[in-house]
């Protein structure tokens, strides 16, 4: 099987490339190497594919409609799984004509590219920010959503409609996967896990907004990777599907498990709460469990501490992080 996948150098996308080329199969990343963290990062994290002859890079814009044309013409893969993004609430509020730009046009120029070669298969990686304030838990693909409050969670869930059009009008399959916090080695520098490990690491202070009580439902990458494989090799005609830990903890709490495998204290500075956050994720797996067999394995105290190693090792050999 050949299948594209966007934002393959990124955190999630080079996990799921790893794990493709060792099922033998032939992987197409498309990645713009964009500035929103180093792209050094993501060039090293592509750096151990490119002996592999199953695969294949392509630096490519996915809001340049030509260049994606182009790619899927020459590639015609039988697949697709669309990670590429710009991710992060609080950025999109800053800049969300970008954000439109990026994940409502770059989705639509990929869906034409796949609806005029016929592939049949589409995995798109939706967010669990699209549940907005919702005060019902665990959050369930049947919720409503009408209350997204953030650019970013509103470009997803325009995503996710497109996606249904698609399938409609045309004889294409979709899953849409609302991801929950991921975390885990090559993580995303901005994100709460790896910048307060490397913050905590330097004895430096860590800005937490609102009180720490806020909750989110943490994601090992090893298991966000295990329900995007089963969404490729599983296809449905339209399915929204959660793929969570279904293990919630607290920033406080996550910041002690922090200290805990690093053996320092934290120098926490609270501030107010961020505009587009909310108090709580939770996800209710069940669907993915009947749909696709998904069971995540990795409990958050496991999943820290193989990611605090992982951050030790790097530092101690002289990596960026």
């Amino acid at each position: 099987m050949k299948i594209i996948v966007t934002g393959g150098a990124g955190f999630i996308g080079s996990h799921l490339t790893e794990s493709l080329l060792k099922r033998g199969e032939r992987v197409v990343i498309i990645d713009d190497f964009n500035d929103f963290y180093d792209p050094s990062l993501k060039r090293e994290n592509v750096k151990p594919f490119e002996t592999n002859p199953n695969f294949k890079l392509y630096e490519a814009d996915i809001r340049n409609r030509a260049k994606i044309a182009e790619v899927f013409k020459k590639e015609v893969p039988d697949a697709v799984c669309h990670l590429a993004a710009r991710a992060g609430v609080r950025p999109s509020i800053q800049d969300p004509l970008l954000y439109e730009e990026t994940n409502c046009v770059g989705t639509l120029n990929l869906l034409e590219s796949a609806r005029e070669l016929k592939v049949k298969n589409f995995v798109f990686a939706s967010s669990s920010s699209v549940y907005g304030i919702n005060s019902k838990i665990p959050f369930s693909e049947e919720d409503p959503i009408t209350c997204p409050i953030s650019p970013y969670a509103t470009t997803k869930r325009a995503g996710e409609l497109m996606c249904f059009t698609y399938s409609h009008l045309y004889d294409m399959n979709f899953t849409c996967l609302r991801f929950f916090t991921v975390y885990g080695e090559r993580g995303r520098p901005d994100m709460a896990v790896a910048k307060f490990t490397k913050l905590i690491h330097e004895g430096r202070g860590i800005q937490v907004y609102g009180d720490g009580s806020a909750k989110r439902d943490f994601t090992y990458v090893a298991d966000i990777v295990q329900g995007v494989m089963n969404s490729i090799y599983n296809p449905s005609k339209y399915e929204i599907v959660n793929i969570g830990g279904a293990n919630m903890i607290d920033v406080n709490g996550l910041i002690s498990l922090i200290e805990k495998n690093l053996g320092k204290k934290a120098d926490i500075k609270y501030s107010e709460v961020a505009p587009g956050d909310v108090p709580v994720t939770y996800a209710d797996v069940t669907k993915a469990k009947r749909l696709l067999g998904f069971d995540p394995k990795v409990r958050i105290d496991e999943g820290i501490a193989r990611y605090v190693k992982w951050f030790l090792e790097r530092e101690a050999g002289g990596a960026a992080i």
